[in-house]
């Protein structure tokens, strides 16, 4: 069967590498000159089924009303007068109760740890290296409060087979050495061994060379423009290089595939959220952090990518700009830096928006 997928990013590459391996014929599309160029370029770089709880709870929902007015805020809502917004809003809305919480929750973490063993098993199989790291994430909290609220929610993960153990601050410091001189603004955290850290688009085109020895056709350099439909089936897909016709057709082309699919009548509950990544080379690799790390209060996620330490952060709700906010990219910047004295080059940092779906 001939399998033509939409999107390049690292959910595509993937794709095309699973169904060349069980023998299709496979030809991959994408806008940009190469893999991985759109959300998977610069993320957080973490494979994190510990952190997949969903962003709708009743706690966020008075978190979210907090935040408003803040620049620094960990979710910007901008409002637009904008119908799939407003949809989005009202789904979400619609998930911030407890029963549907933990319903998601169960569902997310299932899906995330399924995710980490195929990783695994890949990784075995390829060889590929992406600057992975398999020595867990720490969760930290700055606030006594904060951490106390995150028990509850830690000991159901921990009893649906992901561990998220409690440790207080010592432990932090034994588990991250490099946060010594941090330590004194520590309440405590969570351990997840289980975890890991690599970067995303090192990873993508790695996985992009193993599909082109299996045969996978890439096109990059084209858009892809509208899916043309009879009846219930796609006939082709139409792009700036003309139409591409297969048997079947994978839509992965993250944020955008709503607008893609809308062409063919077919509506997708997804929008775009943006956030930023700072990338920081080191400057005294013993003083940076060699677990990844997450500041739960302030959204931020720390990872260790070679001689980089990458963090990211923020949300912003608010259609499909890619504009870097000079203060809340400083701000991440700034958090790092202020969490890490001396490990990284501030003014060397790298900046980065991304689309996440």
């Amino acid at each position: 069967m001939h399998v033509l997928v939409c999107g390049a990013g690292l959910i595509g590459v993937s794709t095309a590498y699973y169904l060349a391996g069980h023998g299709h014929e496979v030809t991959v599309v994408d806008r940009r000159v190469g893999p991985g160029e759109e959300t998977s370029f610069a993320n957080g770089g973490q494979i994190s089924p510990s952190h997949a709880d969903p962003w709708a709870s009743p706690a966020a929902l008075v978190r979210i009303v907090g935040w408003i007015g803040k620049p620094h805020a960990p979710l910007l809502y901008r409002f637009r007068r904008e119908p799939a917004l407003w949809e989005w809003t009202a789904r979400f809305l619609a998930n911030c109760t407890g029963a549907r919480f933990q319903r998601n929750s169960e569902r997310m973490l299932r899906v995330a740890l399924y995710s980490l063993e195929t990783l695994r098993e890949l990784r075995a199989a390829t060889g590929i290296d992406y600057d992975q790291r398999e020595s867990g994430i720490l969760h930290i909290f700055r606030s006594q409060e904060a951490f106390d609220a995150a028990r509850r929610q830690a000991e159901r993960v921990t009893a649906l087979g992901c561990p998220r153990l409690a440790v207080g601050r010592d432990e932090c410091v034994a588990i991250e050495p490099a946060l010594a001189d941090a330590a004194e603004t520590l309440a405590g955290g969570f351990h997840c061994p289980d975890d890991e850290t690599g970067d995303a688009h090192k990873f993508t085109l790695a996985l992009a060379d193993r599909c082109r020895d299996l045969g996978v056709r890439f096109y990059f350099d084209t858009s892809v423009s509208m899916l043309s439909r009879r009846g219930n089936r796609v006939v082709d897909v139409r792009t700036t290089d003309g139409p591409f016709r297969a048997d079947a057709y994978v839509l992965a082309l993250g944020s955008y595939s709503p607008l893609i699919a809308e062409t063919a009548d077919i509506r997708l509950p997804v929008y775009p959220a943006k956030g930023y990544s700072v990338s920081l080379p080191l400057r005294d690799a013993a003083k940076a952090p060699v677990s990844g790390l997450i500041d739960d209060e302030r959204k931020h996620v720390y990872s260790r990518l070679g001689e980089t330490l990458r963090v990211a952060g923020m949300a912003e709700l608010g259609g499909f700009d890619t504009y870097i906010d000079a203060a809340r990219a400083g701000y991440i910047r700034d958090s790092a830096t202020a969490l890490f004295p001396d490990a990284t080059d501030p003014a060397a940092a790298e900046f980065w928006a991304g689309l996440r779906p």
